[in-house]
């Protein structure tokens, strides 16, 4: 197995995070030999969520202002959902820059659950094929995307998943998606 040393996965969430759409992968991807990076709109520590139920604190290691002036070193980007921090964080211009840097440069990009607004708003989802929490499904097709009710899906560097019971398949693939890549 090609291991991901040297690779760095930023991860963009702010308070309000589904905390185990963020902390599986991110285990996945450390144990994989990744580094990553935790990305919000300031440096305070962020609320993780269960759910509805606060969560744990996360220290932050960079803000949007400082990803989004050098996102060339990254090589991959991690978007986890939940309700509040995708709704707050769709809304910050620094971040919406910071993805469709990532786009833009074809890096490998995973979203789960409501993470995806982020993506609607960057405007990055046109003739892509993703899937995302249900309720997502209209914004993504109003925004030009096709919707589909998988597990799973990778389109071109694109991996998105809809919920918590999907990790595990949505972690493999996108360590399989990064492994794949040049840098």
């Amino acid at each position: 197995m090609a291991t991901l040393k040297e690779r760095n996965v930023a991860i963009l969430a702010v308070d309000g995070f589904e905390q185990v759409e963020m902390t599986g992968p991110r285990d996945s991807l450390q144990a994989a030999g990744a580094r990553t990076v935790l990305i919000s709109a300031k440096t305070d520590p962020i609320l993780g969520m269960h759910h509805d139920k606060p969560g744990d604190r996360f220290p932050v290691d960079m803000t949007f202002l400082q990803a989004a002036s050098e996102p060339v070193v990254f090589d991959a980007l991690l978007l986890p959902g939940g309700v509040v921090n995708a709704d707050e964080i769709r809304m910050q211009p620094k971040a919406q820059e910071f993805v469709r840097a990532m786009f833009k440069a074809d890096k490998p990009v995973a979203v789960i659950c409501h993470g995806a607004w982020l993506l609607i708003s960057s405007g990055v989802v046109q003739n892509r094929t993703l899937t995302s929490w249900p309720s997502l499904r209209d914004d993504l097709v109003n925004a030009g995307a096709q919707w589909v009710d998988e597990e799973v899906v990778v389109d071109g560097s694109l991996v998105s998943s809809r919920k918590p019971d999907d990790i595990p398949a949505f972690s493999r693939a996108f360590i399989e998606l990064l492994q794949s890549t040049t840098r």
